[in-house]
């Protein structure tokens, strides 16, 4: 019987093909619209958090002037002068858990190559930059401590300004002039493309420290330091412990405001995760209301296709059909619309997903838990907005029914 009532429930809907597909359709959107939201949110998710940990992992940036209002004008963190060499080698020196340590200067230049040129930020630093923020090495080498400490005129490309200034040509080797002095190009930046505010993370110059400081912008304190530490475990406590050193080291008053700021990244990633996935979240949530209303189109179709068949309702109640298998007929009618509308629906997400990620260049995440919360849904759906149309006709009395007009 069973069997027999899904043929007779799938002969019901060939009837009115029209009907059952416009049925479908608000079931389509909705699954569709679910799939498609929640990947493009979770696209931007999985962007913000590889461009956040793209600058470096466990990674702690120091930055001179307060993150705290102050009485006054307040300069933002990063304009003053409060950060020297010598914090940089006593945070190194005095404070464990650190892995690596890369003190910068920053500055933007013109670049000049034959009768090329580009604009762009030229970072004075260390070696173990390189290991901190990530960058690997595409061609040639990166410098070393002793170009740092002979303060050689050297120079890192990253990939934009290679390009920019040599296209198809290795630079390694040839010599580009950096606000008038020449440096020799040893190598070059393996591309990390733009982040995820829209910067271009491969427009820059790598210099030594040494070099940048004292032949290029004629300067004794840093822009930053930024620090890798061994595990997010420890990251809070060499955040406080470097908070510690500092205002020791710039004798600060227990009242006074830090005259730096520490930046934990690992934290910033906790947040901009938590943030996005409440976005993603409240994406879905809106798209699943079209979900609701696809299923109070089921119930209205279904009780119109309950009135339509009243009196074959009645025959076959008249021939010995059950109350459970005219309720199974209708529930079944209403199952196959949902499960149908919500497989179509979900070929539909998933293409608008690849469709937004081609032609609006954003990267979008298929989630099979979003596809398997959607399908579910559904039927679901099929079932709660079924049985009330399946309940009525399987209440109908044979002589009431047969009576029907």
């Amino acid at each position: 019987m069973f069997l027999e009532s899904i043929l007779i429930a799938l002969e019901g809907l060939k009837v009115n093909k029209l009907r059952s597909l416009l049925t479908m359709l608000g079931i389509i959107i909705g699954v569709a619209a679910v799939v498609a939201m929640v990947s493009i949110g979770l696209g931007v998710q999985q962007k913000i958090q590889s461009s956040i940990a793209g600058l470096g992992s466990n990674l702690l940036i120091v930055m001179p002037g307060s993150s705290k209002p102050t009485g006054g004008v307040r300069q933002a963190a990063g304009s003053n002068i409060t950060l020297t060499n010598q914090d940089s080698k006593a945070i190194g020196r005095e404070i464990s858990g650190i892995n690596y340590i890369a003190p910068t200067v920053s500055q933007q230049y013109q670049i000049i190559y034959g009768n090329q040129n580009w604009n762009t930020s030229v970072t004075g630093t260390t070696p173990e930059y390189l290991e901190i923020r990530n960058y690997t090495i595409a061609e040639g080498s990166f410098f070393s401590s002793n170009d740092e400490n002979a303060r050689s005129r050297v120079a890192i490309l990253g990939q934009t300004v290679a390009t920019s200034l040599f296209g198809a040509v290795s630079p390694v080797g040839k010599t580009v002039r950096i606000n008038k002095a020449p440096f020799r190009v040893v190598g070059v930046l393996e591309s990390k493309g733009q982040s995820s505010m829209g910067q271009d993370q491969d427009d820059l110059v790598l210099v030594p420290l040494s070099t940048a400081q004292e032949r290029l912008m004629g300067i004794t304190y840093l822009n930053s330091i930024s620090i890798q530490v061994e595990s997010d475990k420890v990251i809070d406590k060499v955040q406080q412990d470097i908070t510690v050193l500092l205002r020791n080291r710039h004798r600060l008053a227990v009242a006074a405001t830090d005259d730096f700021s520490v930046r934990n990244l690992t934290a910033l990633m906790a947040t901009a995760k938590e943030t996005t996935g409440t976005i993603t979240i409240f994406l879905g949530a809106v798209a699943a209301i079209s979900l609701l209303v696809g299923g109070i189109g089921i119930m209205n179709i279904m009780l119109v296709s309950v009135t339509e068949r009243t009196r074959e309702i009645g025959i076959r109640k008249a021939l010995g059909a059950t109350y459970k298998n005219i309720l199974l007929q209708f529930l079944i009618e209403a199952i196959v619309i949902s499960v149908t509308g919500g497989l179509v629906g979900i070929l539909l997400g998933v293409g608008a997903a690849y469709v937004v990620s081609y032609f609006a260049t954003w990267q979008t995440v298929i989630s099979a838990l979003a596809i398997v919360v959607a399908f579910g849904v559904t039927v679901l759906i099929g079932l709660f907005f079924g049985i009330y149309p399946a309940r009525k006709a399987a209440l109908l009395e044979p002589i009431d029914a047969l009576r029907y007009e």
